[in-house]
């Protein structure tokens, strides 16, 4: 069997984590994942199995001003507090991944939950 990568350990003992904390409720999971040039946010619910909410730099009035830094992060996350209010969401577990919480996976969450999401 192959080792696993600290991304990987770091992921599964992240997504442990949530599952564990999260019980007989489980809210919507607000899902980060970053590339070397965007950032993408879902919000999941898990127990009917589909996406309630999603935004990413790759639409095109932000991918166009801002490209791949804290402010574009930020503003995608705005944009997904703003779809998962609107879709009936407001408290989530946030799934950072294994990515850690800095730079634009910190920025994308700030801007969430002054976005009005609970985590």
């Amino acid at each position: 069997m192959a080792k696993l990568s600290l991304f990987d350990r770091r992921r599964q003992r992240v997504r442990t984590a949530l599952k564990a904390r999260s019980g007989q409720n489980p809210r919507p999971r607000l899902s980060i994942h970053r590339s070397g040039q965007h950032i993408y946010a879902q919000v999941i619910d898990d127990a009917q199995g589909h996406t309630v909410a999603a935004a990413s730099t790759l639409e095109k009035d932000v991918r166009g001003k801002i490209g791949c830094t804290k402010e574009a992060a930020a503003e995608v996350g705005k944009r997904i507090a703003a779809a998962a209010t609107k879709a009936g969401v407001t408290k989530v577990v946030f799934d950072r991944g294994g990515f850690l919480f800095h730079g634009r996976v910190k920025a994308l969450a700030d801007a969430a939950r002054e976005g009005g999401l609970e985590f």
